[in-house]
Order: structure tokens, then sequence, then C-alpha cells
């Protein structure tokens, strides 16, 4: 793991086309679907070790997660992979502490299960 990643510096690495990171969004899928950082890939935590390979030719990861705890480990984790060389970062604030823009799956009017909420009459 090359460190961490401010939500500042974040956001030039995502203007600068040369080093655009791939970002791995480790939280579960719903808690992605509700907010993420535009370009970003889910992979929830519990799959990282069989799915680092979706990763595996980047030249800089940034891993997210809600609080940038996990995402210590998440980094650490793709970094201990035989074969991988780019630089890993995870982000300092988690997404909680991220100011750019977010992407959302979850249409306008549902509710956490995906259900239109019941009309008022």
């Amino acid at each position: 793991m090359d460190g961490e990643i401010s939500g500042e510096e974040l956001a030039g690495a995502l203007e600068d086309s040369e080093d655009e990171p791939v970002i791995v969004d480790i939280r579960e899928p719903r808690a992605f679907e509700r907010e993420h950082i535009p370009g970003s890939v889910n992979v929830p935590f519990s799959r990282l070790p069989q799915e680092v390979d979706r990763v595996s030719d980047a030249d800089h990861v940034v891993t997210v997660c809600p609080h940038g705890k996990a995402s210590v480990q998440a980094a650490r984790l793709i970094t201990s992979f035989e074969g991988f060389d780019g630089r890993v970062e995870s982000l300092a604030p988690g997404i909680e502490g991220w100011d750019g823009p977010v992407d959302s799956d979850v249409a306008a009017g549902e509710d956490e299960a995906g259900e239109q909420p019941d009309a008022p009459f």
C-alpha cells in the first residue's frame, strides 16, 4: 500500500487523464447503489480476494469504504497479490468525506428495498 489520498487529491487525479485511478468501492452493493464516486467499481471487501484480477492491470488504484478505515485493509490486500505492481492508495475520509460528484443507481422515489413508497391517499 502506498498510503492514503485525500478527497481533493483524488479529484485532481480523476481530472488527469494520464493518472486516472481505478476506484474500487468495497462497500456492500446496496450502499454502493445509493451513492458512489462516478466511474468506480463495486467489489465488496468479502469478494476482493476472488475479484482482485479486475484491477490487476491498473497503474493506480484507490480503495473506498464508508469512513476510510476498511479501505486501508483493502489497499494492503490488493498490494499483497503477486504480480500486482501498481500504486494503491486508500481514500482517507472515505465516501462520507468525499466532496466531489456522486452517482446513484437508486431511482428517485424508491426506498432502500427498491420499492415505490405508498401513496399518501
